[in-house]
C-alpha cells in the first residue's frame, strides 16, 4: 500500500510544478488582436533585445562574457532565466523567450512590484497550464479573448514601471542607475511615455474606448518627445552670461550611465564663433557637463559593474540649476547660441566598446535657444 502511494506520487509531483506556468503568448501573437499596439511596440525600446541593441548588448558583454546578469530586466521572460543569470547558459537567438526582449506577455503578467536595496523584483503571476493565461492592465472591464482571459490591476497605476526603471545598484553597492524615487508611482511615467493616443486597444473596440495608452513608449530616441524635457532660459548683464536649466521630468536629466548630456554655447559675430564653453571635449565645462562617473579601488573606469564608487552630476526632477560664464566684449547682432545635446554612448565608454552605430556615439541635438543681441 505505501509503496504505491509513493509511486503515484513520484508520477504526479512532476504535473504539480507544469501547473505553474501557461503556455508562452510571444510578441507576434498578439498582433492579431492588438496590431496598432504591436506597431507601435516594435518600434520602441522596449521591443529591442540582447540581439539587436548593440549598445546593450556590447556593455553587457564587457560587465561579463559568462553571465548575463542584465537579462532580469532586459530578457525577462527567458526560459532559462536562471542559467542566463548564473552563467550557465548564454543568449540564444532562436529562443523566442529571449528575443521578445521586454515582452508584451511580460509586462502584462506582473502581479506585484517588490522593493528592494538593489533592484526592485517582479513578481510574476501563476499561470495554470491547459488554461488561458490572464493578462493584466488599467482598463475597466476590459474584454477577453480566445487566446487570454484579462483584468485590471491596480499594480498598474502605482509600481508597474518601478520593477525595471527604479534603480539598480552592483554588488558593491555603488549606484549604477536611478530614475525613480521610492515616493513615486507609475502615473507620472505613463502620463509622459505612454500618452493616450486614438485608436482603441483592440481591432475590434468591442466597447468603442476609441483611445489607448500609446505603446511607443517615447523617450529620448524620439527627436521631438526628448525637445520638452527641459527649458533653457539665456540672460546677459556685464558680460557674465546666465543659463537656467529647468528640469520638467518626472526623473532625473541623466539616468543611464553610458550617456552623457552636455550644453554647447557658442557666441557668434558676423558667422562666426569667437567665443565657446569648450575647446575639443564638453567635459571642460564641467558645471555643463552631465554623467556619471565610476572608480574602482581609486582608478577610474567606464563599465560600473564592478565600480567601487561612483558619483553623478545630475539635474534632479523638477530641479532648477543656474549656469554662470564669463563673456568676452559683445556686441550689437552678436548671437548667443546654447544647445543642450545628448550622446547615448559618452566618449568614456566608445573608447572602450567599439560601437558600429554611428548614431549611438555623434552627438543630437535635444534643445536649442538663441538670444540675438
Amino acid at each position: 500500500m505505501n509503496r504505491l502511494f509513493y509511486l503515484q506520487l513520484f508520477f504526479l509531483f512532476p504535473l504539480l510544478f507544469t501547473t505553474l506556468e501557461a503556455k508562452y503568448l510571444d510578441n507576434h501573437s498578439c498582433k492579431e488582436c492588438h496590431e496598432g499596439i504591436y506597431n507601435e511596440y516594435q518600434g520602441s525600446m522596449h521591443s529591442k533585445s540582447y540581439f539587436n541593441d548593440e549598445l546593450h548588448r556590447k556593455v553587457a558583454n564587457a560587465a561579463s562574457r559568462k553571465k548575463y546578469e542584465c537579462a532580469t530586466c532586459h530578457m525577462p521572460m527567458a526560459d532559462n532565466l536562471k542559467a542566463l543569470l548564473s552563467g550557465k547558459a548564454r543568449p540564444d537567438k532562436n529562443n523566442v523567450t529571449q528575443t521578445d526582449a521586454i515582452s508584451c506577455y511580460f509586462c502584462h503578467t506582473i502581479a506585484y512590484v517588490k522593493k528592494a536595496h538593489k533592484f526592485n523584483i517582479n513578481t510574476k503571476a501563476r499561470q495554470a497550464e491547459h488554461y488561458k493565461p490572464t493578462l493584466y492592465g488599467r482598463l475597466n472591464h476590459p474584454d477577453e479573448s480566445d487566446k487570454h482571459s484579462s483584468a485590471s490591476n491596480p499594480v498598474y497605476a502605482k509600481k508597474v514601471c518601478m520593477g525595471c526603471h527604479s534603480h539598480k545598484l552592483n554588488d558593491n553597492n555603488v549606484t549604477i542607475f536611478r530614475a525613480m524615487k521610492e515616493n513615486q508611482n507609475s502615473l507620472g511615467c505613463i502620463k509622459c511615455h505612454m500618452p493616450e493616443t486614438e485608436g482603441g486597444a483592440e481591432k475590434m473596440d468591442k466597447r468603442a474606448r476609441g483611445h489607448h495608452a500609446s505603446h511607443k513608449f517615447l523617450g529620448i530616441h524620439d527627436k521631438a518627445f526628448r525637445k520638452t524635457g527641459v527649458d533653457i532660459n539665456i540672460s546677459v548683464k556685464h558680460r557674465k552670461l546666465t543659463v537656467v536649466l529647468a528640469n520638467k521630468m518626472g526623473h532625473p536629466l541623466i539616468i543611464q550611465p553610458a550617456r552623457a548630456k552636455f550644453l554647447k554655447i557658442e557666441v557668434l559675430r558676423d558667422g562666426k564663433c569667437i567665443w565657446k564653453n569648450y575647446r575639443k571635449s564638453p567635459k571642460e565645462d564641467a558645471q555643463g557637463y552631465f554623467a556619471y562617473s565610476f572608480k574602482k579601488n581609486g582608478k577610474k573606469i567606464v563599465i560600473p559593474a564592478t565600480a567601487t564608487q561612483g558619483s553623478v552630476h545630475n539635474l534632479d526632477s523638477k530641479e532648477k540649476q543656474t549656469l554662470i560664464y564669463d563673456m568676452p566684449p559683445l556686441k550689437k547682432g552678436d548671437r548667443i547660441v546654447v544647445s543642450l545635446y545628448v550622446r547615448l554612448a559618452k566618449s568614456d565608454c566608445a573608447r572602450v566598446i567599439d560601437l558600429k552605430n554611428r548614431l549611438l556615439v555623434e552627438p543630437q541635438l535635444m534643445k536649442q535657444e538663441i538670444l540675438k543681441l
